[in-house]
């Protein structure tokens, strides 16, 4: 029997933006492109993007064989995860994609979905970039880094050395961290158990809305569900007079067993799991969540806040991971530098998030006012 390996890829500069996908058909054995697809297509977000280039990519191996074996790899965790039926599609925009993505694959033998990352994906990113190029009305760009996926927007190859930034309207995220609890003092895992503030911690709250009251343009407040990141949003409200919304994606990680436990208490009890996952985000801890999986979550509430607030000033409130995941998709750094950021409880940090270039951080775990 015949077997495809199809490549996939898609991405907005934006999110959304110029949106274009790239998809391949490879030979397994030999490695050879047997065919290729890469269409721009207008505004779109990143999601989109790459369940394009999915539907693309198999639409394209069934012309060659449409009874063969397909191994789609992809380095959209939401679409592996979604297309594999262990996630749910809950975003109206997804189903219909996701239905065309399975009618597309019904052809074949078997279709299998592997999650590769970015750096092993590089034809199909390469496309999808040549097809965003195309969507922004820019000539294409094959010696510059790609960014496929990531909603960021590398620099024309036409630039000049030297630092560059947006020059459009930036979506300006400010992401404080919740005031201090229980856990905190103790340096112990905090999840998604719901605890409440300390009395330190409503004071840093308190002085957190102070000093953005007094910068005086926060747009909207959005916050965690979880109380000690709600209570920390209610306090900032009381000053600023700024909404406040509440999004589930930006909880913090399920710790799962360690939940309360210091690091050396989980270490001593589960030293080879704790070694695990500090080499690798996919890993997550017993019963518990990786920061794969939280990244995956909090980069789809990022998507939601720049599409729904594009141009405004916006208060995030959150937890240690989830602030860190957005710090590290605005720097393009990869997912080992959760451990190499520190973030004080009722810290401050900024980014800009520009529709027509890079993401800008201004600010990192700024505790100026908590005097």
């Amino acid at each position: 029997m015949t077997v495809f390996i199809v490549e996939a890829d898609g991405g907005s500069r934006g999110n959304p933006g110029p949106a274009g996908y790239g998809a391949l058909v490879r030979d397994p054995v030999t490695g050879v492109v047997l065919a290729e697809r890469s269409e721009s297509l207008g505004v779109a977000t990143n999601n989109v993007a790459e369940y394009n280039g999915l539907i693309a990519g198999l639409r394209a191996a069934a012309e060659i064989d449409p009874g063969a074996e397909v191994e789609v790899r992809m380095d959209s965790r939401l679409v592996v995860e979604q297309m594999s039926g262990r996630w749910k599609i809950k975003h109206p925009d997804m189903k219909p994609l996701a239905a065309a993505a399975a009618e597309a694959a019904s052809v074949f033998a078997r279709v299998s979905y592997t999650w590769i990352p970015r750096e092993r994906n590089k034809d199909a990113d390469r496309l999808a970039n040549e097809a965003m190029d195309r969507a922004a009305g820019r000539p294409p760009r094959s010696s510059t880094p790609s960014s496929a996926g990531s909603g960021l927007d590398p620099k024309p190859a036409s630039a000049p050395t030297g630092w560059r930034t947006g020059q459009g309207q930036a979506t300006v995220t400010l992401l404080l961290r919740h005031g201090q609890t229980p856990l905190s003092t103790e340096r112990r895992f905090a999840g998604i158990g719901d605890i409440e503030l300390t009395e330190t911690g409503v004071r840093q709250a308190k002085l957190a809305g102070e000093r953005l009251a007094a910068r005086g343009d926060i747009d909207v407040i959005v916050t965690s569900p979880l109380q000690r990141a709600s209570q920390t949003a209610a306090e900032v409200a009381a000053t600023t007079g700024a909404p406040v919304v509440t999004d589930d994606d930006l909880r913090e990680t399920d710790f799962g067993a360690w939940e309360g436990l210091t690091f050396a208490e989980a270490q001593r009890r589960w030293p080879d799991e704790v070694t695990a996952w500090l080499a690798d985000p996919a890993v997550a801890p017993p019963e518990g969540e990786s920061f794969t999986a939280v990244g995956v979550r909090v980069r789809a509430a990022l998507d939601r806040l720049l599409g729904q607030y594009p141009g405004q000033t916006l208060l995030v409130v959150s937890h240690v991971t989830p602030i860190k995941t957005l710090l590290t998709e605005a720097l393009l750094a990869p997912p080992a530098a959760l451990h190499r950021m520190f973030l004080d409880v009722g810290s401050l940090n900024e980014v800009h998030w520009f529709s027509d270039g890079p993401a800008v951080v201004r600010s990192l775990n700024d505790t100026g006012h908590l005097r």
